[in-house]
């Protein structure tokens, strides 16, 4: 009995030590989990303070699009205000000519016999229109017509380049020669297809059947009042409306009228001056411009109504009176 009594004794004295059960060990064969785990580095920022910002960073929602990053940018910055031109900014003539002359009323005379006019252009000191809107040109059209010109020296050369350029005018002087042979009364508007010219007008075929009524056929004309001059390619219906005709040649497809550049003022000076020469007792009120291709594809006719042609009448008044104010400041003598 006396060993147990000692025993006892010995574990009274060892009550007031307090022993703490170690934790349980656990054994893997991964080398990651017997590695120190590694701190966080969002655990250290003040999550109540950046609360949402941490949300936003840890949240694993869907990913932002186009729609919802444009819903955010409204409400933040509000919506999108699109930027216009003031009106008071724009250019208006200082001087208005009317297009349109109110004294004829009258249509043109429908008798098949008689032939379309084809007035001689005279020379005169009379600017012509070509004259009046190349000298016009805005800076960022002559900058792309010099780039195009440097760039086709650079692969033809210079003669090559005089080549190139004579043989384009020679085909656009015969294929206006072989409209005027179709489109005169003893031809037939359908024929042609034979001619050396074929591409184009197998190209502007379509629309040949939609042309009648010819009423002038290379012709000039000259507006009195605002002195200039030009030489007109074609006065005829166009799907029953009178037009004044600019047939064009391109090796690019033009489906669009600002594809065209000044064709348009060409077409409505024209038609001012047809409106308002006496030589011509019928009213014009709309413009085609029709664009052949060589490889025979489908032309592409830009047709302008009276609205349209109104426009334009308003750019050509200010191309005119441009090239006024230049002439003046050329032809007044410098101070010496």
């Amino acid at each position: 009995m006396k060993p147990l009594w000692t025993t006892c004794r010995l574990l009274s004295r060892l009550d007031r030590f307090s022993v703490k059960p170690s934790p349980p060990v656990s054994f893997s064969t991964s080398s990651y989990l017997c590695s120190q785990k590694k701190k966080n580095s969002y655990e250290a920022v003040d999550q109540a303070k950046y609360s949402r910002l941490v949300r936003s960073v840890l949240s694993r929602g869907p990913v932002q699009t186009p729609e919802s990053l444009f819903k955010e940018d409204d409400v933040l910055y509000g919506p999108v205000s699109k930027w216009k031109v003031p009106e008071s900014q724009a250019r208006v003539p200082q001087h208005w000519f009317p297009i349109f002359n109110e004294e004829r009323k009258v249509k043109p005379h429908t008798n098949g016999s008689s032939s379309p006019l084809k007035i001689p252009l005279r020379r005169n000191v009379i600017p012509s229109v070509t004259r009046i809107l190349q000298q016009t040109m805005p800076p960022e059209q002559s900058f792309f017509l010099e780039r195009w010109k440097q760039r086709m020296v650079q692969e033809l050369g210079e003669d090559g380049f005089a080549e190139y350029t004579s043989n384009v005018f020679l085909q656009g002087k015969q294929f206006h020669e072989a409209l005027e042979g179709i489109l005169s009364p003893q031809e037939d508007l359908k024929g042609g297809e034979e001619h050396p010219q074929c591409g184009y007008i197998k190209s502007i075929q379509h629309i040949l059947k939609e042309i009648s009524g010819v009423q002038a056929l290379e012709s000039a004309v000259q507006h009195e009042a605002l002195k200039y001059v030009g030489l007109l390619d074609c006065v005829a219906e166009y799907q029953g409306k009178l037009c004044v005709i600019d047939w064009k040649t391109s090796e690019k497809p033009k489906p669009f009228i600002q594809n065209t550049y000044d064709n348009p003022l060409q077409v409505v000076a024209y038609m001012g001056a047809v409106n308002h020469d006496v030589h011509y007792s019928f009213q014009v009120q709309c413009g085609l411009i029709v664009v052949a291709y060589k490889d025979g594809s489908p032309a592409h006719p830009h047709f302008m109504d009276e609205e349209l042609c109104s426009k334009y009448w308003a750019k050509w008044l200010l191309r005119l009176e441009e090239y006024t104010e230049k002439q003046k400041s050329q032809s007044a003598p410098k101070p010496e």
